[in-house]
């Protein structure tokens, strides 16, 4: 259990879900991690349980100045950065297109997508100088599929995937590999949408080819740490669908929208 002995994670919305469960695994792993999280109860509860290796910070991760400091906490606390996964989301609201407001989208487009950029921008400099760096972006099927009544949440992270796919491009001579992960998980976001809109519970485990949704800790934090891993050493630029199968068809689910 030491793939990734020694080396310093960010994980952005780490108190929950998805980013809490990429934690855990990583600190398993050897890993120390930065948990970044906007809700200060959340993130330090998560630190409390993942133990001495864990560090809270409070992070806004659609803010520049907000992510540029978590990453300068990292140095300070652990010396370094080896690993950044920008998982971060909140806020956004289920409806037609045509009612999405500026405010609403302008949110979207920060939090997931120019907050990520800009992590990634001040983690460059620290990983190019040890030759050595691992970004892992999470990004959704929402996206790649058009899901009805989230333009925001798809357009941020499917521009998050385009810069994703330029960095790899460009900093590959640098050994820093950045790769995306597009899950389905039962996370806090899932959890959300789905009290939102009960009439989705029903089907949305039966629309899966594998028959269920994924668990944060099991299914989808085994990828990112394959992802933080040598094991990925020679893999960059890439999209990975860990949804059970959800891509290959496109999934069915169409929430009821208001007019």
């Amino acid at each position: 259990m030491s793939r990734i002995e020694g080396k310093v994670a960010i994980i952005t919305g780490a108190g929950l879900g998805i980013g809490r469960g990429i934690a855990q695994r990583y600190i398993e792993e050897g890993a120390k991690v930065i948990v970044a999280e906007l809700k200060p109860e959340a993130g330090q509860q998560a630190a409390d349980e993942l133990g001495e290796n864990a560090f809270f910070v409070e992070t806004d991760a659609s803010n520049k100045e907000s992510v540029e400091n978590m990453v300068q906490a990292a140095v300070d606390r652990f010396g370094t950065l080896d690993i950044l996964v920008n998982n971060a989301w909140g806020g956004g609201r289920i409806g037609r297109i045509e009612n999405k407001t500026e405010d609403l989208m302008n949110h979207g487009l920060g939090i997931g997508f120019l907050g990520p950029f800009w992590a990634m921008l001040a983690a460059h400099p620290i990983m190019k100088a040890k030759g050595w760096g691992r970004v892992v972006n999470i990004c959704s099927l929402n996206g790649v599929n058009a899901h009805i009544g989230t333009a925001e949440y798809n357009t941020s992270k499917e521009a998050l995937r385009a810069a994703t796919r330029t960095a790899a491009r460009e900093w590959a001579g640098d050994g820093i590999t950045c790769n995306v992960i597009c899950p389905a998980a039962k996370s806090n976001s899932f959890n959300q949408t789905m009290s939102a809109h009960p009439e989705l519970i029903p089907t949305t485990d039966a629309m899966n080819p594998m028959g269920r949704i994924g668990d944060c800790y099991e299914d989808i934090a085994p990828v990112a740490l394959f992802l933080a891993s040598e094991d990925s050493r020679y893999l960059t630029g890439n999209t990975l669908f860990v949804d059970g199968g959800s891509h290959i068809n496109g999934a069915g689910w169409a929430p009821d929208l208001d007019d």
